[in-house]
């Protein structure tokens, strides 16, 4: 199975979901490696899940940002990449992975100006493999914004994790050219979070013939 494009599968909490993604040929699925996080996997199931699926990078998301807990964390759940929320770590992160692990940098959108965007990939981006931009907040994907990420992607390898749907998802992968999209699994419905069957509803719509 072959996807048209790059897809990071987020907040994964079931072998399920990781069975379904991985056989439908996505090429990254993210656990939450924090324990006061409602999508949070144990090191137990993670390892469970881990050794059913085959052929997928596995991202260990954070949003610690102490290098201390993080590394505890990276020792324990040994993912394909790390999943930060700061920027400022990157540097001190990849030294000390001695450039074996990849990093993604998540971005929230609510929190950032479009100023402020530009700036953090200017100053923050260079050591991140993708920037993920979700919005832990509803965000209207305007033309200005879309604009915006249109620039950003032609530099940039940002992975689109937010405004994407079934029906549009051609449309903002022609438009936008970004590296990829990123979706949530998860159990629960929460705001910005995708429902299962939304989910399946986007793979589907860019499996290649």
């Amino acid at each position: 199975m072959a996807l048209k494009t790059l897809v990071k599968i987020s907040n994964v909490t079931n072998l399920s979901d990781a069975r379904y993604c991985a056989g439908m040929g996505v090429d990254m699925l993210g656990f939450s490696m924090d324990a006061d996080s409602p999508d949070y996997v144990e090191p137990k199931k993670f390892a469970e899940i881990r050794g059913w699926v085959a052929g997928v990078q596995i991202v260990g998301e954070t949003t610690s940002s102490d290098p201390e807990v993080i590394e505890q964390l990276l020792d324990t759940y040994k993912p394909d990449i790390l999943q930060v929320n700061e920027s400022a770590l990157l540097p001190y992160l990849s030294t000390k992975s001695s450039g074996e692990l990849r990093f993604i940098l998540h971005v929230d959108l609510a929190q950032l100006t479009l100023d402020q965007l530009d700036t953090l990939f200017q100053t923050g981006a260079t050591d991140a493999d993708y920037i993920l931009l979700e919005s832990n907040s509803p965000l209207y994907l305007d033309d200005e914004l879309k604009a915006t990420f249109q620039r950003l992607a032609s530099r940039y390898p940002i992975l689109l994790g937010i405004g994407v749907s079934a029906e549009n998802v051609h449309e903002l992968l022609d438009d936008l050219s970004v590296q990829g999209i990123a979706l949530s699994g998860g159990d629960e419905e929460r705001p910005g979070n995708k429902e299962f069957g939304e989910l399946m509803d986007i793979l589907e719509a860019i499996e290649e013939d």
